[in-house]
């Protein structure tokens, strides 16, 4: 297994452990992510998975994050609360990123269960993720794309980017394939290496 990647990241609320075929059981990990299980429609209405039709599709899904890991490719991780928050050492959803070495790049992605919406959960682990992304693995920006109608998901991401010193560069058309074959208009925001160490420095002062 690959040591790039840290196998754990901790938060004020949250820990995100490594989600691999050693790691998580997939049939724990099928409980949320299959067709039926509470609020997964709306969970995938704006991303670029489907609910999983077998525990196999999801047992696929873990060989592959878990390749990617071992190739220094990206990291995904499961999100769980801390003792003291509602639902702790639940699976709350996943995250990670994507790795572009030679653009030396990360893009982020994550998706969270219904009854951990509106804690402000993703941007803590944003903000955990730019962490490694710039202190860790020395890259030099950090990418998010949401889609066009997801408004909520848009407004999460606008604020923990902004916040770290980046900003929403456009809408690109036509930009990403969901698994049903249609085609959605994302939105892409980034922050910089230099961005983030500035907000981060002033974050300290």
């Amino acid at each position: 297994m690959s040591d790039l990647f840290p196998d754990r990241v901790q938060t004020e609320r949250l820990v995100l452990e490594a989600a691999t075929t050693e790691t998580l059981d997939p049939l724990d990990l099928y409980e949320h992510v299959r067709e039926g299980a509470p609020h997964v429609d709306e969970i995938t209405e704006h991303v670029t998975w489907d609910p999983h039709e077998t525990p196999r599709e999801t047992a696929e899904f873990l060989e592959l994050v878990t390749e990617e890991r071992e190739n220094d490719e990206g990291a995904t991780y499961v999100v769980r609360p801390k003792p003291g928050e509602d639902g702790a050492g639940e699976l709350a959803g996943l995250t990670g990123f994507s790795v572009d070495w030679d653009a030396k790049t990360a893009t982020f992605g994550t998706w969270l269960r219904k009854r951990f919406w509106g804690r402000g959960y993703s941007g803590e682990r944003a903000a955990a993720l730019m962490g490694v992304a710039f202190d860790r693995l020395d890259l030099d920006a950090v990418v998010v794309c949401v889609h066009e109608d997801n408004e909520k998901s848009r407004k999460a991401v606008s604020r923990y980017v902004e916040a770290h010193g980046g900003h929403r560069e456009g809408l690109l058309r036509r930009f990403e394939v969901n698994q049903d074959g249609s085609v959605a208009d994302v939105h892409r925001f980034t922050v910089t290496a230099a961005e983030y160490r500035a907000a981060t420095d002033d974050d300290g002062e």
